[in-house]
């Protein structure tokens, strides 16, 4: 029934259709999850519906408030107030009558229900279906009593279903021999096709294209100077991905939650590259946790929108306007993705050095298996030894001062003397700690220097900018003697197993690297320096620590350790742990030296935190990372259902999106795969499947084809696309007819066959191979066609565009591989509707611009592509009229009826020399600007 239309008395009301929509759009604004006016929202039926709301009386409508504010004429109870809205019409107040009359059955959201398999239709044309699919289709335009359109040419559904799943052109033999195939096999034919496409390695980069929007990939960092981020492994993994046809349910979860698998590969590790994807901010002067945390919010929305379809971005302020989510929903979500490593930093650490050349990946995976094993043992007695209290004994006392203007008092604690910073700390500061030993301490074996925030409570929340120890000096100060006793160190031992910066380089006097908390600091950190060899106190001598800290980050903060104290030791075990360990030291060294002659990259991963750092997590209030509210932990919103066995990480929110309780990840899948092929999606709000969304054209066909996703393809894609360009919907002529001009332009019925220009990568892929200049090599480093002179001006003054030169293979790769700048997009995808991958593009909104034309007419790449095409058709064939013909072809996969040549021909006549390349090139021209080739 169409909303607002009037209630039949014997017809029972549909919620989500009939009353919902009249919700949104009359009530929630002021009823809803931002503002809860009067404490009533028309969100949750607990707030409006018995025994907690009071608005609706079941069974009784005369005596439901809401029926009587609706109803009212006096502008001080009326509702929707004059000022906030028109009033409901009659039609919608009889519906809302109706509704309480029957009981005022309250129902979720149909995205937010478990879809359950309907019964497939019967249908009065039996012969037409040729998929399950098929029946929902033309059981709905049986019930509009329109006819489907007839079945399409052999060649037109070839150059359809091609360039859908492949994103290239069919090719001339591709065509010949598929129309031989169909006179011989029929259907047969067709399906042979499909299963070549689909085992295409072009199949991969085509459907590879379509993730990446979701997951905003760019090989730059986008924010800031906008440097290059070398990130384009996770490119070529979703590659591999589709074209190994990996399960939806796998793929989520490595990119979710790879890290946490055991035994994980590269790939494992690569996959979650998908959420360093986030922006991050190299400018100076800007506040690195700030941006981490922004980065953290962008992977919760990033999410949503991918996998669950709906703008869960809403609730990072508020509760969702319109659907049930709770605004701290969104924190406890959040809270998934909060204890990773990565901070808002121009090195992309935590990364993973994966090998260039694929071959190398299982020696370079058992080198780094090795290293991490012998490195957590050896860390694992280290650790041991820094955290055991009964070693160390505690400077009670000392004098401080520094080499410049950064001011340090000490406080007098109980046991412990700890120096602080006191206001602003400056660059290149040096804390010089003087201080007795602890009586009856005879030697020292090591020595530990314990780094810690200001504020010791408030930085578990709010941390505090960390520390880097570039050096670390220690010597005796004896009474009488100019020349100080030097102490000697051998080694040093911090309290984790894999830290950003090398902790021995604070034994290096010209390093600015070393022991580090970076860049924030949450809780005290240790570090054991151990001394070569056991030494003497000598009398009456004092001992002075110098704590060098030279590192700073974007231009304005130094990283110099605010609080800190130090402990000494004089047990045997630190000694005996350094001699007793030089062998697997050694072992390790060889080990990365082994592993360094391997060529990799270092792909920017997720990593979590030590279980002993963990972040907690709060509500921000109104949304920002300053202001803290009350902790949280991992969760998923309570409308939705239960993470797996109480878990709380990220792997069980991978198994929670995989799991076939949840209602909306295989929607939303589906759904994505019917957008690409039909040009709009059964939900044609790709983006929002929730309340404010449309809702499904055909609600039975998007669960029947979800569950047969789900369950009877293992969330495979290549199946679920091969019943799609197999069916007789797909197989439809998408010629418009003039009855449905009007009632039907979008084919939302779907009684025509897909048409829509295509995207930006394959207006330019098609090009290319239409001119026979493509290069199908796959994967690979970023690469740079031709752009317009004066396009290229980076903030980085280092990340250049060295276009390859003409012949080269590089300047002719596939659209996918071409270096993606977020600050600079690629000017022929612009132009043609591509996002910039800033954020989540769920959907591409196509537009018809003369910028279009133009850039086909006189970009430098089209200009070579028109050469190429008329090379080919120069080598096609003796006469003109052959050469036409078979240009014709190449573009459009049919041959050109008798009007169309002739005119064709006669273009090229108008040169005086047909053996002149400028006429065979006005030709290609034109062949490669036809409607017919920009659309599919």
């Amino acid at each position: 029934m169409i909303v607002g239309a009037s209630a039949n008395a014997d017809e029972e009301i549909n919620f989500n259709e009939q009353i919902r929509p009249i919700f949104t759009r009359h009530c929630t604004a002021c009823h809803g999850g931002v503002k809860a006016a009067g404490d009533v929202s028309f969100v949750n039926a607990e707030a409006v519906l018995p025994p907690d709301g009071w608005v609706v009386e079941p069974g009784d409508p005369d005596a439901s408030i809401m029926i009587e504010r609706i109803e009212s004429d006096d502008p001080d109870v009326m509702m929707p107030p004059p000022d906030h809205g028109s009033k409901l019409d009659a039609s919608e107040i009889a519906l809302l009558r109706r509704w309480i009359e029957q009981g005022a059955q309250w129902r979720g959201h149909w995205a937010y229900e478990t879809p359950k398999d309907p019964e497939v239709p019967s249908n009065n044309d039996a012969q037409w279906a040729k998929q399950s699919l098929d029946h929902f289709v033309l059981a709905r335009l049986e019930a509009e009593q329109i006819a489907p359109a007839p079945q399409d040419s052999p060649e037109r559904w070839l150059r359809r279903a091609t360039l859908d799943v492949t994103g290239l052109p069919p090719s001339p033999t591709d065509r010949q021999e598929f129309l031989s195939d169909v006179d011989a096999r029929g259907d047969a034919a067709y399906e042979a096709v499909a299963d070549r496409l689909l085992n295409s390695p072009a199949y991969g980069e085509r459907w590879a294209s379509v993730w990446l929007d979701q997951v905003r990939y760019a090989d730059s960092r986008g924010l800031g100077m906008d440097g290059p981020r070398s990130v384009w492994k996770y490119r070529d993994w979703v590659i591999n991905a589709f074209n190994s046809d990996m399960p939806y349910t796998d793929f989520t979860v490595k990119q979710i939650a790879g890290d946490l698998l055991p035994d994980r590969t590269f790939d494992d590790l690569v996959a979650t590259a998908a959420h360093r994807l986030s922006q991050s901010n190299e400018e100076g002067g800007t506040d690195d946790e700030e941006f981490r945390v922004a980065a953290v919010l962008d992977r919760v929305n990033t999410t949503w929108q991918a996998w669950q379809g709906v703008t869960f971005g809403c609730v990072q302020c508020h509760s969702h306007p319109y659907d049930p989510f709770k605004h701290e929903e969104y924190y406890k979500f959040a809270a998934f993705f909060n204890n990773t490593c990565d901070s808002d930093l121009d090195d992309d650490w935590p990364t993973v050095d994966v090998p260039v050349d694929d071959g190398d990946a299982d020696e370079a995976l058992d080198l780094d298996c090795k290293i991490e094993t012998l490195n957590n043992t050896l860390w694992e007695r280290e650790n041991e030894l820094i955290q055991n209290d009964q070693l160390w004994h505690p400077i009670e006392s000392m004098t401080v001062s520094t080499n410049n203007s950064t001011k340090v008092v000490v406080d007098a604690k109980s046991n412990h003397a700890e120096y602080h910073t006191v206001d602003t700390v400056s660059r290149g500061t040096t804390i010089t700690l003087l201080s007795d030993v602890p009586e009856g301490m005879k030697r020292i074996t090591a020595l530990k220097f314990t780094g810690m925030p200001l504020d010791l409570a408030k930085a578990v929340s709010d941390s505090e900018w960390g520390f880097v120890l570039s050096h670390l000096e220690a010597r005796w100060i004896i009474p009488g003697q100019m020349d100080s006793g030097l102490i000697e160190f051998e080694r040093v031992l911090v309290d984790e197993p894999t830290p950003h910066h090398d902790p021995q380089d604070s034994l290096d006097e010209k390093s600015k690297s070393g022991f580090a908390a970076f860049t924030r600091i949450h809780y005290p950190r240790s570090a054991a320096f151990v001394l070569k060899q056991p030494t003497e106190v000598p009398l009456d001598a004092q001992l002075q620590v110098s704590l060098r800290f030279d590192e700073f980050i974007l231009s304005a903060f130094p990283l110099v350790a605010r609080r800190g104290r130090i402990d000494l030791a004089d047990n045997e075990q630190f000694t005996s742990l350094v001699s007793d360990t030089v062998d697997q030291r050694i072992e390790l060294a060889e080990l990365k030296e082994q592993r360094s002659k391997i060529k990799s990259t270092a792909t920017p991963i997720l990593k979590e935190r030590a279980e002993e750092f963990r972040r907690p997590s709060h509500v921000f209030i109104r949304g920002l990372f300053l202001t803290k509210g009350e902790p949280v932990t991992p969760g998923t919103p309570a409308s939705l259902p239960p993470l797996p066995d109480g878990k709380a990480n990220r792997m069980a929110l991978a198994e929670w999106l995989t799991s076939k309780e949840n209602p909306l990840t295989s929607r939303v899948a589906i759904n994505r795969v019917w957008a690409i092929l039909f040009g709009t999606g059964l939900v044609a709000t790709e983006e929002d499947f929730g309340t404010s969304g449309e809702r499904p054209s055909h609600p039975d066909l998007l669960d029947h084809l979800a569950l047969r996703f789900q369950n009877e393809h293992d969330s495979r894609f290549k199946p679920a696309i091969r019943e799609i360009i197999l069916s007789s919907t797909y197989r439809q002529d998408s010629a418009i007819r003039p009855e449905l001009h009007e009632r039907d332009q979008q084919n939302r019925l779907l009684a025509r066959g897909p048409r829509h220009r295509l995207p930006a990568e394959i207006v330019r892929d098609q090009a290319l191979a239409c001119a026979g200049l493509l290069t199908e090599q796959v994967g690979g480093y970023p690469v740079r066609p031709a752009i317009p002179e004066g396009v290229w001006n980076p903030f980085a003054s280092w990340d250049k565009w060295n276009t390859a030169e003409v012949g080269d293979p590089n300047r002719y790769r596939r659209s996918i591989y071409t270096y993606t700048k977020r600050s600079i997009p690629y000017p022929m995808f612009a132009s043609f509707d591509s996002p910039s991958r800033e954020f989540c593009a769920p959907r591409r909104l196509r537009s018809n611009t003369p910028l279009q034309a133009l850039m086909m007419l006189n970009d430098q790449t089209f200009a070579e592509c028109t050469t190429g095409l008329a090379k080919r058709m120069k080598q096609s064939g003796e006469s003109l009229a052959d050469q036409i013909k078979f240009g014709f072809i190449v573009v459009t996969c049919r041959e050109p009826n008798q009007r169309e040549l002739n005119e064709l021909i006669a273009l090229a006549e108008t040169y005086d020399d047909l053996k002149n390349a400028a006429a065979m090139e006005a030709v290609a021209s034109v062949l490669l600007n036809l409607d017919e080739t920009l659309t599919k």
